[in-house]
């Protein structure tokens, strides 16, 4: 039987990442998104989510949870960015869950080319199982603009958020993985044209 890839799909937040997942999934790759299988590992984690962060919650007087009981995505965020220690707190509670789930879909998806879309794949075991790694980058401003056009967010609260990502690029680097970087800086059909010409010699 020919030899299925498994690819590994990163990059920096508002770089694209999604929409170059879209375009593979197009392609017949079969992919999983960590952001959503992250709720997932959340709410499965949530006990331990809220025993960490409880005391910070209410410092910052903003609840975690909802009516429903379920996390505040939102609010659980601006506290886990809000330093590297309490980011890597979070990352030691859900990360494990995580990398189960996506083991999981690479079983279950056997019989196809796989994209794990990860944003923070470093972290996790599962990235010594792909054939090679695709980083979508873009300019720091152009990412701003998307990520303050879609998630409505403040400046501030997003720089955090970029600041964690600082040294992206280099911990895949550090991983000792085949990867390659492909800039997404105008239109879908053009960063499509750049994933056709990297998978040409792949798949």
């Amino acid at each position: 039987m020919e030899k299925k890839l498994i690819i590994g799909l990163c990059g920096p937040m508002a770089s694209g990442k999604n929409l170059a997942a879209g375009i593979l999934q197009n392609m017949g790759f079969a992919c999983i998104d960590a952001d959503l299988a992250g709720h997932q590992a959340l709410e499965n984690c949530k006990d331990l989510v809220l025993q960490a962060f409880k005391q910070d919650a209410e410092q910052a007087n903003i609840p975690l949870v909802d009516g429903d009981g379920k996390i505040i995505r939102k609010n659980l965020g601006k506290i886990v960015f809000s330093s590297p220690e309490k980011l890597k707190k979070h990352e030691e509670i859900v990360h494990g869950e995580i990398n189960r789930l996506m083991e999981d879909f690479l079983q279950q998806n056997s019989s196809k080319n796989r994209v794990l879309n990860a944003t923070v794949l470093y972290k996790v075991p599962l990235i010594h199982k792909c054939d090679f790694v695709i980083f979508i980058t873009a300019p720091f401003l152009l990412r701003l603009y998307r990520a303050r056009r879609r998630d409505k967010a403040k400046i501030k609260d997003l720089l955090k958020r970029f600041y964690a990502q600082k040294d992206l690029y280099a911990q895949y680097r550090s991983q000792n993985v085949d990867i390659y970087k492909v800039s997404n800086c105008l239109s879908a059909g053009h960063l499509q044209k750049k994933l056709n010409a990297l998978l040409k010699n792949k798949v």
